[in-house]
């Protein structure tokens, strides 16, 4: 009898553990990629969009946390605190301070450096050969973001899908890169909006 008690203890023990092993190394591989996103030098990215809204393409070019998304008809500049939206309909530029989560849902990238930020990581089984498939689930109801399925290429880490679902809906955002290009050379100003080059856009301030 002590024995079968040993030998439960045991199994609770292996059943405590086996999550939070699985989650170290769903974490490893997401910080080990940001590593590899982060010693890119600039990259241009090509990627194709589809959501509960429809379908779209797009491109968005990364330097650290400094970005020029072009996506929707919109285009937005991040400098790393600054944010700038053009919106050629209306020609209108809308100036903020975006939070993290915010970012979330404009540079999926940011989630290379932001994973570890109030989400429960897990590696599923992938449906490719030769990919990770990191499940990240939000620990708060709050979250902008509620669940993020990020599939990695193993040999170089480089994101190949993202999957986003937002807080209250059930049809997630799937945006898969088409074009993965690193080492690009870009100058800082780029990566803020430059009025000179849309001289009769109005310019909303909403910080």
């Amino acid at each position: 009898m002590k024995k079968l008690f040993v030998f439960i203890g045991w199994m609770w023990v292996l059943c405590q553990a086996l999550p939070a092993n699985a989650q170290g190394e769903a974490r490893d591989i997401v910080r080990r990629a940001a590593d590899a996103f982060l010693r890119s030098g600039g990259v241009n990215v090509s990627f194709s969009l589809r959501s509960p809204e429809g379908q779209s393409a797009g491109t968005i070019r990364l330097k650290g946390e400094k970005f020029v998304l072009e996506a929707g008809g919109m285009t937005t500049w991040f400098d790393g605190h600054t944010q700038w939206t053009y919106l050629p309909d209306s020609d209108e530029v809308n100036v903020s301070e975006p939070t993290d989560e915010e970012l979330q849902t404009l540079n999926p990238y940011a989630w290379l450096s932001l994973y570890d930020r109030g989400y429960d990581l897990k590696l599923l089984p992938s449906e490719v050969s030769g990919q990770y498939k990191v499940e990240m689930v939000a620990r708060s109801p709050e979250a902008q973001v509620s669940r993020l399925v990020l599939w990695l290429d193993k040999s170089g880490l480089q994101p190949v899908k993202f999957s986003l679902t937002l807080a209250g809906s059930v049809e997630p955002t799937v945006i898969t890169v088409l074009d993965y290009r690193t080492g690009q050379t870009y100058a800082n100003a780029m990566f803020a909006f430059n009025p000179r080059e849309y001289p009769t856009a109005e310019v909303i301030d909403l910080r």
